[in-house]
């Protein structure tokens, strides 16, 4: 997650780093607890040498018919204090650990200082707001009005966060994911995948959600994970392996339902379906090289984009300021979509540069002309379906309350041109 050697190297840009994030130093403990640990490794290697001499002089003295008690009696000594330095190493490894696997990753420089959204830089802004001749309503209005957005069932299902769409909202959701799967796969590249919903801890935890996120997920009786995103299972399937380099960039792509327990979020967003229990989302991922990877950064999210401009749905990119950066991520570009019915950008899609942070915490590495080296990896939303429905419903609205479909999704509708 973190380099020990660079942070020895300079306790001080560790700690700035993390202050940028609003963490106190910990470079000075993390220091004095890594050289306990080296210390008493040492002593360690130093008698596990001294009892294999004394194995053999042992050896010798009973071949020789020597009295051996003496050196009988220092080797249980020996092998207990083996044991017990055994025990502390692993205890100051274990809470070094435990102490790194809470500290978010280092930001990229040209991520700018801020506390929180309202800091976040404007890169650009695409499309023209539609001009409405009447007041547009938001999403939740124009599917109830249809009759083919079901809160009130999804609730007593479920509880609350959940939505039933019927019919021709069902199927415009579907048409959604299969035109987003097409794009990635058919344009750009990316190999669609069919990935597990859930998922064990080890695959969680190499991809930053555990410890910090563990309740922000729903987890099941026999200890397993119901995924937040694809790209836990999608950059979890490159953990342990070295790859060629040859072969880089993997780019991979899953439509999945997502599950997410949204802890925190009493009171926030309760209307309608932004924010919910269970979602769909077309995730990307990419695991490439260092060099690689801030183009790639740029790559995939100018692929998220390009779906948002084939909708013709006016949105906006921010790169996140330092308090609005995610744990795992160096760098994030979100994109915003305009919801005319709120009258608000809301997020559609985020794209984070994780550099070398998940593959450390995965031993995830690639055959470097130095030897392995950990990759890089990339993941972003291409885009969360459910959202891109909602501003689909409130950019396409007419004044009848009817949805007409966007060009690029006719071809998945059977060419029905409008709902309602």
């Amino acid at each position: 997650m973190h380099d020990l050697r660079a942070l020895r190297a300079d306790p001080a840009s560790f700690d700035a780093a993390l202050a940028r994030r609003g963490i106190a130093p910990v470079a000075s403990s993390l220091v004095t607890r890594d050289e306990e640990r080296r210390t008493t490794l040492q002593a360690l290697q130093e008698r596990q040498a001294q009892r294999k001499n004394l194995a053999k002089e042992i050896g010798q003295g009973k071949r020789a018919q020597v009295n051996t008690s003496d050196l009988e009696a220092r080797a249980v000594e020996l092998r207990d204090e083996i044991a017990t330095l055994e025990i502390r190493a692993n205890e100051i490894e274990r809470g070094i650990s435990d102490v790194l696997a809470t500290l978010p990753n280092r930001l990229d420089e040209s991520v700018p200082d801020g506390k929180d959204e309202t800091e976040n830089v404007t890169i650009k802004e695409w499309g023209t707001r539609r001009d409405f001749s009447f007041t547009p309503k938001q999403h939740f209005e124009l599917g109830e009005a249809l009759g083919l957005m079901d809160f009130p069932t999804a609730a007593k299902l479920s509880g609350a966060r959940f939505t039933v769409l019927r019919g021709a909202l069902s199927r415009l959701e579907r048409a959604l994911g299969q035109f987003m799967l097409d794009v990635h796969t058919q344009e750009f590249g990316y190999s669609e995948t069919s990935v597990p919903l859930l998922v064990n801890d080890a695959a969680m935890y190499g991809t930053d959600k555990l410890p910090k996120f563990a309740e922000d997920s729903f987890r099941t009786e026999d200890g397993r994970w119901l995924i937040p995103t694809a790209e836990v299972p999608l950059t979890a399937s490159v953990a342990g392996d070295i790859l060629d380099a040859k072969t880089l960039p993997l780019r991979m792509t899953a439509l999945s339902a997502c599950f997410r327990s949204e802890a925190g979020s009493a009171g926030r967003d309760v209307r309608g379906m932004l924010r919910q229990h269970q979602f769909s989302k077309v995730e990307l991922v990419s695991v490439t090289t260092p060099e690689e990877s801030e183009a790639e950064h740029e790559r995939m999210t100018r692929c998220a984009e390009t779906i948002l401009e084939r909708l013709e749905i006016p949105y906006r990119r921010l790169l996140l300021c330092a308090g609005d950066t995610g744990f795992g991520a160096a760098k994030t570009f979100d994109l915003e979509g305009w919801l005319p019915g709120q009258q608000a950008w809301r997020e559609i899609s985020s794209c984070s540069n994780t550099r070398d942070f998940q593959a450390r915490r995965m031993n995830a590495r690639y055959r470097a002309e130095n030897g392995p080296a950990f990759v890089h990896t990339l993941n972003g939303s291409g885009l969360a379906v459910g959202r891109t429905l909602i501003a689909v419903l409130e950019n396409y609205q007419m004044e009848t309350g009817a949805i007409t479909v966007p060009d690029a999704l006719r071809p998945y509708m059977a060419g029905i041109e409008q709902i309602g």
